[in-house]
């Protein structure tokens, strides 16, 4: 999550690159490490960069971490042939990186090559099973085709093996209550509060949860997780508020 100081930082980098007032590399380099997508400015700035032998000459190793990104935002621009050369000089700096071929299958999936991108991705898996990008990426891709019970199966295998990702969790739990499957999601959202106990968007959701499931006893424990909420928020969630109104209607 970018903090609030961080968000300015990039922002007023933005601002200025945008406005021609230097900082292209810095902007590019906060980007990445905040892990934010700005795909257009990335692919605009970048490039103006690549495409001058100078000013890419001065990033020495750096050049293709730029390529990388720049190949990232390419696709989710779908500027699909920026992408394709971009891996293109990758591929010829790297041959047998497993890196680019992630980026290569990233540019299968954009073309909607669905069943190339699995076996690409496959492929990888044979020579790193623990290859989390790899695995979030078939994921994501069941996901992108429709495949809700693929992506659910993905997520299931996906934590057994990476049980701290926190995303994973959260992904999990919003497909079962987008599938009205409250039990399996509350679960989800019970792992998350185990691990962050401190984030209050976990403990708003659990109690959302609950109290859509219904009961006594749910509507009880809802009412608790509505209270942590506004304990961690300094009583400044309207929605942890409403929630404890709409509860106290049914239990005490």
């Amino acid at each position: 999550m970018v903090g609030a100081s961080e968000e300015v930082e990039l922002n007023r980098l933005e601002n200025q690159v945008d406005n021609g007032g230097g900082g292209v590399w810095e902007y590019l380099c906060l980007v990445r490490k905040l892990k934010v997508r700005r795909s257009d400015k990335v692919l605009k700035h970048g490039l103006s960069i690549l495409n001058d032998s100078k000013k890419r000459s001065k990033l020495g190793g750096e050049e293709w971490t730029l390529y990388e990104q720049v190949a990232v935002a390419a696709i989710d621009c779908q500027c699909l042939d920026v992408a394709k050369d971009c891996i293109k000089a990758l591929q010829k700096q790297f041959p047998e990186s497993r890196r680019v071929g992630r980026l290569e299958g990233m540019l299968l999936e954009a073309k909607g090559l669905w069943a190339d991108a699995e076996k690409a991705y496959s492929s990888l898996l044979e020579d790193n099973p623990l290859d989390q990008v790899i695995h979030k990426r078939k994921i994501s891709m069941a996901k992108a085709q429709g495949n809700v019970s693929a992506a659910i199966e993905g997520l299931n295998k996906y934590l057994d093996i990476y049980m701290a990702d926190h995303d994973a969790w959260r992904e999990l739990a919003e497909i079962y209550v987008s599938l009205q499957l409250y039990r399996q999601a509350a679960f989800c959202y019970e792992e998350l509060i185990l691990s962050q106990p401190t984030v209050p968007l976990h403990h708003l959701a659990y109690a959302d949860v609950l109290y859509t499931l219904g009961g006594v006893e749910n509507l009880q424990i809802a009412k608790k997780y509505y209270a942590a909420t506004i304990d961690l928020t300094g009583g400044k969630n309207t929605r942890a508020l409403y929630g404890i109104c709409l509860v106290r209607c049914f239990v005490p």
